[in-house]
């Protein structure tokens, strides 16, 4: 079945008239359209913000004439659908008590609303059949991205944008190695299928995809982050895929292959290395702090909350708390940001325990989307658990970049899942 067929009326009220005719035909190209759209999303999504910005403010012009609305509101009962929603109105009741100032209260707002595409786009795909062409759209970009990031590892004069680190031709390397990350485990249960199925050439090419990403992140440039997401994603496929054999054919794998990348890739260890360094010696050199700094930013984040456990200080306040604990004892106790890198502290400080519980039903909503078999089980599976591992150090799920892979692989893998469990082909 199409997904104009999914959508639309039955061909049969074609007879009705040619109004009829014209009101069909112009609703198939709507969903097309939508279609497309999201498909550009996804395959912009690693080079640019401005450009995924604006197609998803056309997308939702696009899809909002093909809802059938009393369908969608019922849909509105399941967790999935309405707790994005639910955060949302949160974020908005809580500009009423927060006491800092309005900019920052208002500026707040944008990094939540981007939940709630979450579900036109779960609804929508559980009635398109091209999610997979969402898919093939964000992994064909950044393998592109990929190759690309080894020529400008080579020579910078090819970076599209000033950029801070070698061999990242846009945004940074974190955003880099979270979409390089989500790839690679998303090829990883292809590889396995078609390894099983007699496919050897199919799993060569998935494999050869998910060394392109891996050896980037080993030898051009890497996050930790993505880093602590791999050991997690790891054990995710272990336990859901293979056997107790195979399991330890993979663990022995990747510590052969963490040794080999520990010497062979002086940055690789330079970026590991330095985490006691940087514990050491943030307090006097702020330039090279991160990992004190993330130490510092929980501990005022955690006095903050407990100062207003139950609401919060109010949307948009982390700032102003940020402002009163601020000291003179060094440049790091008196640093000023409106980011704890944590994303249940960055809930907790504005919305209390409230928002926390409602924070993590949303992540337990989503996994329970995905607890089946397939290939979309895995992909929605995986970028809501890469999103919750690496929400512990940073606030993923508000950050732009990490935040719409997290709403497109709900989404997109959601509503291909949730059209499967309702018997369409």
């Amino acid at each position: 079945m199409s997904a104009e067929t999914a959508l639309l009326p039955a061909p049969a009220d074609r007879r009705n008239g040619r109004g009829a005719w014209r009101t069909w035909s112009k609703s198939a190209a709507l969903v097309r359209a939508t279609d497309v759209l999201v498909i550009l999303i996804a395959a912009s999504l690693p080079w640019s913000t401005t450009a995924p910005s604006i197609l998803v403010g056309l997308f939702l012009l696009a899809v909002t004439p093909t809802i059938d609305w009393p369908d969608y509101a019922r849909r509105l009962k399941q967790p999935a659908y309405v707790l994005p929603f639910a955060i949302l109105l949160l974020a908005v009741v809580g500009l009423l008590w927060s006491d800092a100032a309005w900019a920052d209260r208002l500026h707040a707002i944008k990094p939540v609303a981007k939940l709630v595409l979450i579900p036109p786009l779960l609804y929508h795909f559980s009635r398109s059949d091209r999610g997979v062409w969402v898919a093939l759209a964000f992994l064909v970009s950044c393998a592109l991205l990929a190759v690309f990031s080894w020529v400008v590892l080579l020579d910078p004069a090819w970076k599209l944008t000033a950029t801070a680190s070698p061999g990242v031709p846009v945004k940074n390397y974190i955003d880099q190695s979270q979409e390089f990350t989500l790839c690679a485990f998303a090829l990883a249960l292809p590889v396995l299928t078609c390894w099983r199925n007699g496919h050897a050439i199919a799993a060569a090419a998935c494999l050869a995809l998910i060394l392109l990403f891996a050896t980037n992140m080993v030898f051009v440039a890497s996050a930790r982050t993505a880093l602590l997401c791999i050991v997690v994603l790891l054990a995710l496929f272990a336990w859901k895929h293979l056997n107790r054999r195979a399991a330890l054919v993979l663990l022995a794998g990747s510590v052969a292959a963490s040794l080999f990348a520990w010497t062979a890739s002086p940055y690789l260890r330079q970026r590991i290395t330095d985490i006691a360094v940087e514990y050491r010696h943030g307090h006097e050199d702020i330039s090279r702090a991160s990992t004190a700094q993330r130490l510092t930013y929980w501990r005022k984040s955690l006095h903050a909350f407990a100062e207003a456990p139950l609401l919060g200080h109010g949307t948009g306040s982390i700032k102003r708390q940020f402002e009163r604990a601020a000291t003179c004892e060094s440049n790091l106790d008196g640093e000023i940001v409106s980011n704890p890198h944590n994303q249940t502290l960055n809930v907790a400080v504005q919305w209390g325990l409230l928002g926390v519980v409602l924070l993590y039903a949303m992540w337990i909503a989503h996994l329970r989307l995905f607890l089946g078999g397939g290939v979309a089980v895995w992909i929605g599976l995986v970028a809501v658990v890469q999103n919750i591992a690496s929400s512990l150090v940073n606030s993923h799920l508000f950050d732009f970049h990490e935040g719409w892979m997290y709403v497109l692989a709900v989404g997109v893998a959601g509503g291909m899942v949730l059209k499967r469990t309702a018997g369409e082909p």
